[in-house]
């Protein structure tokens, strides 16, 4: 799956950023076991997050999201971080 066609954006439930999640990882072509390895993580608790699950614990999901090359940013509703490829960010408020 091209990086392309992941919605990458605002996450408003569980379940978006779990597949979110999950789109990622297979677009990298990474296994739930090489995840695991890399974060000592179980499967079972990355498969359970993936899935959208509620009771994950935020400190294993940041560290999941880390691992694969994601990060979390927090802000104001309503405002739009933009980035570039260069690395850039650009603010715009909607």
């Amino acid at each position: 799956m091209p990086q392309n066609d992941i919605a990458y954006g605002k996450i408003q439930t569980v379940e978006e950023l779990g597949r979110l999640a999950r789109a990622h990882r297979k677009q990298r072509r990474l296994t739930l076991e090489t995840v695991s390895g890399l974060g000592n993580l179980s499967t079972r608790f990355l498969s359970e997050f993936e899935r959208g699950r509620e009771t994950a614990e935020i400190g294993k999901v940041l560290k999941a999201l880390r691992i694969l090359g994601l990060e979390v940013i927090i802000q104001p509703r309503g405002q739009v971080v933009l980035t570039h490829r260069t690395g850039k960010i650009h603010e715009k408020t909607t």
